[in-house]
């Protein structure tokens, strides 16, 4: 049996492996860069829309109409983001947290409430404990300063 964790432990055949993220992102390439520029441009633009647009024009006075100028600069750099590598990667490591997620075994109801005492107990015993040190050391300081 082999040590090697890509290897199946009954068979030891290798198992078929996905491109991990660390991999897409390593592959970016010059345009990446170009996208990650006008996107991080549209999200300035986006906080200064309503500050600025109004002055330069006319119908950026209603507030429906700033507030579609910001969310349009916001969908459309989330998009340019996700055209990049490290975009891609990021989804294919938020659809691996799913996954992930739902092999997670949750705690019952009974252990997260007996959890949430046996923390709130812990607190009120290190908080009366550093209160008393606190008391202790005011109480030295008070003797020595007089």
């Amino acid at each position: 049996m082999s040590n090697d964790k890509s290897r199946d432990a009954l068979s030891d055949a290798p198992i078929p492996q996905r491109n991990n993220s660390a991999e897409v992102v390593r592959s970016g390439s010059p345009l990446d860069v170009v996208l990650w520029i006008v996107a991080i441009i549209l999200f300035i633009c986006a906080t200064l829309v309503n500050q600025y647009l109004p002055a330069y024009w006319a119908p950026a006075n209603n507030v429906w109409t700033r507030i579609g100028a910001i969310l349009a600069c916001i969908i459309v750099a989330l998009g340019l983001l996700y055209a990049t590598h490290q975009g891609k990667g990021f989804i294919h490591l938020l659809k691996d947290a799913r996954v992930e997620l739902r092999r997670v075994t949750w705690p019952t109801k009974q252990e997260t409430v007996t959890t949430s005492w046996q923390v709130v107990l812990v607190v009120v015993i290190a908080s009366i404990v550093l209160w008393c040190f606190d008391y202790a050391l005011g109480w030295l300081v008070k003797l020595i300063i007089g």
